[in-house]
């Protein structure tokens, strides 16, 4: 269950890397008209409209994603499965096919049919659906005269059937679905500051395991009724309100996490300093830049868990102290400076420019924070120590008596192919490999013998951190490059 549930937190990123491009066709579109929306000048209509015809649809890009991430082999029938599905139930049970059933006029039928076209929720529903059915099917062998519906092509085909039983199970059910998860929303943002800051805390302490994503669609996604990036961008809500479960993490990433890097360099040895200061440096920049902050986040959260809990707490004091003073920002990919910038133009924003200020004592808090406890408990952070360092330095730059893969042994030129091949034979060689995928900064691979595993050596090829939150299964944290790593490592397998 818990492979299943990261499998399903790393088909997450498919859908949600679409949320970039809405957010600079919105960014865009307000900053050029700001008070009319769009409505005075037919540039910023265009843009406006565009952004908007992504978020108008997140639902079925989520089941869509889902599918396809969920397939065994991401083949696009499967997501073609998630389309059929999401299209099927969303049409059974749109309020204009429940008037007619029922004999009633439209507007008699209950909130919850209204807005089921585009309910996350149900994307995910029927995404995991098509995935599962996709995965059962798509082998399936028919007699001769029914051969060209065989395997694949026979996949849509079922899911049509098994969408209307789903419907018919859902007309029942989602009413009461709809009402628990309204609830269950309501209940959260009434708790107002306090709730977004719980919900900062918790999404530190997850991301871990991976499974920060399906916390994050509760609360960024039309999901329980809360849909805050999605109100944010759309320009809709109370100000002051919407964009409270976002704008407290630009602080942290632009600023919290960069005083942390910096307390680390100044915190390691002389001999070490030059090699850390590279790797905390480049963290630094990606966290302030583009809000990707697990490069950074891994280079201590096993070292120094204690570190890693004081950080999660201070990210739930940061978006606590946003949401109470209503200062508010967007993002549509991360909270880095990019989507800051991009942000500011959406009329909604209430004060973004205090989150600066209030991201600089920030700054100082975790420095001189990190600083202190480093020192006072002698922890082992990045320049702290030989074995570390060497784990943490990219390839070729690893200390003395650490051993990696020679260079000069590689017949690939490319750097991924490197990087790829020593990451393959720290987790045993290709013959162990089950299977390799990937999320936002992190490979997700499961391996057959997990006792193969080396994590320095993995480590000398540059990754910031490797987990094994389940049995045989285990992620290697590479940064945003993790694409590229991932496909050559697919490649040489």
């Amino acid at each position: 269950m818990l492979r299943y549930i990261q499998n399903m937190g790393r088909a997450f990123m498919l859908p949600v890397a679409v949320l970039p491009a809405a957010a600079l066709l919105l960014g865009l579109g307000y900053a050029i008209d700001p008070d009319g929306w769009g409505g005075g000048n037919a540039i910023a209509g265009m843009l406006i409209n565009a952004g908007g015809a992504i978020l108008d649809h997140l639902a079925i890009l989520f089941a869509v994603g889902l599918a396809f991430g969920m397939s065994k082999d991401k083949n696009g029938a499967a997501a073609l499965v998630g389309l059929v599905s999401f299209l099927v139930v969303t049409n059974l049970l749109k309020a204009d096919s429940i008037a007619l059933l029922r004999g009633i006029e439209l507007e008699e039928v209950g909130a919850a049919f209204g807005v089921i076209e585009n309910n996350v929720f149900l994307g995910i529903i029927t995404g995991l659906i098509s995935a599962a059915l996709y995965n059962r099917f798509s082998g399936t062998k028919l007699p001769d005269y029914l051969a060209f519906f065989s395997g694949r092509r026979a996949v849509p085909i079922i899911a049509v059937f098994v969408m209307i039983v789903l419907s018919g199970v859902l007309y029942y059910v989602w009413p009461l679905l709809y009402n628990g998860l309204f609830s269950f929303g309501e209940w959260i943002s009434g708790l107002g500051a306090v709730g977004a800051g719980l919900y900062g805390f918790f999404n530190r302490l997850l991301i871990p395991t991976g499974l920060h994503h399906a916390l994050n669609s509760v609360f960024w996604f039309d999901t329980v009724g809360i849909n805050d990036i999605g109100n944010f961008w759309d320009n809709e809500g109370e100000r002051g309100i919407t964009g409270r479960y976002q704008a407290g993490y630009f602080p942290i990433m632009m600023f919290g996490l960069p005083g942390a890097a910096l307390a680390m360099y100044h915190t390691a040895k002389t001999q070490f300093k030059k090699a850390a200061g590279s790797i905390l440096l480049a963290s630094a920049l990606t966290a302030f830049l583009t809000g990707v902050t697990e490069p950074l986040e891994f280079s201590f959260m096993f070292l120094a868990p204690l570190l890693y809990v004081v950080h999660a707490a201070l990210t739930g004091l940061s978006l606590f102290i946003a949401a109470s003073f209503e200062w508010t920002a967007g993002f549509g990919f991360s909270a880095g400076l990019i989507d800051f910038v991009l942000s500011t133009q959406v009329p909604i924003a209430n004060q973004p420019y205090m989150l600066i200020l209030q991201g600089l004592v920030f700054f100082v808090l975790y420095y001189v924070i990190f600083r202190v406890i480093i020192k006072a408990l002698d922890l082992k952070t990045p320049g702290r120590d030989d074995s570390v360092l060497a784990a943490e330095a990219p390839t070729g730059e690893g200390v003395e008596g650490v051993e990696g893969v020679d260079e000069k042994s590689s017949s690939f030129d490319d750097k991924y192919s490197k990087k790829a091949d020593q990451i393959l034979i720290g987790l045993g060689g290709k013959e162990n490999i089950d299977t390799i995928d990937y999320c936002t900064t992190r490979l997700r691979i499961n391996v057959m013998d997990e006792a193969k595993i080396d994590d320095a050596v993995i480590k000398s090829a540059g990754a910031h951190g490797v987990i094994r939150p389940g049995r045989n299964n285990v992620h290697v944290v590479v940064g945003t490059e993790v694409e590229h790593v991932a496909e050559e490592m697919k490649r040489l397998v």
